[in-house]
């Protein structure tokens, strides 16, 4: 198996596993050996009392990237540092594409921004994350 059909396969089993993931309404469009871009629509259900997209539903969603990215090496990578700054309000009906790169892969930590953007390819906020590689295979 190449590295990039174990990538594909990773990602499939934990979306196939991630309840929250699928109520976010994510679909991947693709996936890399430390990389991964996937998509979401906001819904009504997901904004604050402002009307705009709750920081949170964003936030998730680039965490969706960063993990799906973070694990496509084969080894369970789990997330011990985030952050998100928020550029451009999101509203119901925008469609968010993120972006999760590697910036720095070790043996035991790795490090992935991630770009969320709208539909109309305006960066809409940035993620930053790092992972601890466990070490176990998948």
């Amino acid at each position: 198996m190449t590295p990039q059909e174990k990538a594909n396969l990773i990602v499939e089993k934990m979306m196939s596993k991630d309840a929250f993931s699928q109520w976010l309404g994510i679909r991947i469009l693709e996936v890399g050996v430390g990389s991964c871009t996937i998509t979401a629509e906001i819904r009504t259900d997901m904004v604050n009392g402002f009307g705009i997209c709750h920081g949170g539903i964003s936030f998730s969603l680039a965490d969706s990237a960063f993990a799906f990215a973070s694990n496509s090496h084969g080894v369970h990578a789990v997330s011990i540092e985030t952050s998100i700054s928020h550029m451009k309000a999101v509203k119901v009906g925008d469609v968010l594409t993120m972006t999760a790169i590697e910036k720095h892969l070790g043996k035991s930590t790795a490090i992935y921004h991630v770009d969320v953007k709208n539909q109309n390819q305006e960066i809409v906020a940035l993620f930053k994350g790092t992972v601890f590689r466990t070490g176990k295979e998948w």
